[in-house]
């Protein structure tokens, strides 16, 4: 976790070079920071694990797109089968769970788990124009 800070400050900086709105900035952060939260502190129960945070911005002159992978090589979960979550009960009533990869999914324009060679792929897509 002690790493998050420079990968949002990163990230934000990045996305200010290519002028994304603010919504899609908070949208983006959101989504990258649920991700990794999760991944710190679920994949490697016993132990302190690594993850790879790659992102990449791909721009021509009609698209702008941003693309965030986490890689990690902890317990395998793909957090897209999870059930969404119903938003239409109150927060007492909701089961704990589920929300932060349900705002994901909301946010994102693409999300895609594999599961390769031990290692769990998790990759965000958001147009950004």
């Amino acid at each position: 976790m002690e790493n998050w800070e420079e990968v949002s400050k990163f990230l934000n900086e990045t996305l200010d070079e290519v002028n994304a709105s603010m919504k899609t900035k908070i949208q983006l952060e959101t989504a990258a920071e649920e991700i990794y939260v999760n991944i710190a502190h679920y994949a490697y129960p016993e132990y302190v694990g690594e993850a790879e945070v790659i992102f990449s911005i791909d721009e021509d002159e009609e698209e702008c797109e941003a693309m965030l992978c986490f890689k990690d090589s902890g317990i395998p979960y793909n957090p897209l089968e999870k059930e969404d979550p119903d938003i239409t009960l109150s927060a007492e009533e909701r089961e704990i769970g589920g929300l932060g990869i349900f705002m994901v999914k909301q946010f994102m324009d693409e999300a895609e788990y594999r599961h390769e060679e031990g290692k769990n792929i998790f990759t965000i897509k958001k147009k950004l124009r």
